[in-house]
């Protein structure tokens, strides 16, 4: 699943299939200057892996 952001980090379309995603951005005459494409399953997998508990510790309190 590739997702194109524009210069803003607005995720603009998704699709599975790359090429697709460049099609759009140059239906709407988004220069390479002006977005992004980030494939969302490999970023899927590393937030997966990632553990966000900031409270995994005891209270030392």
């Amino acid at each position: 699943m590739y997702g194109l952001y524009d210069k803003e980090g607005i995720l603009r379309f998704s699709d599975s299939d790359k090429d697709a995603c460049i099609a759009y951005a140059e239906l709407f005459d988004l220069g390479s200057a002006n977005y992004c494409l980030m494939d969302l399953t490999s970023s899927t997998k590393k937030s997966m892996a990632t553990n966000l508990d900031q409270n995994l510790g005891g209270n030392n309190n």
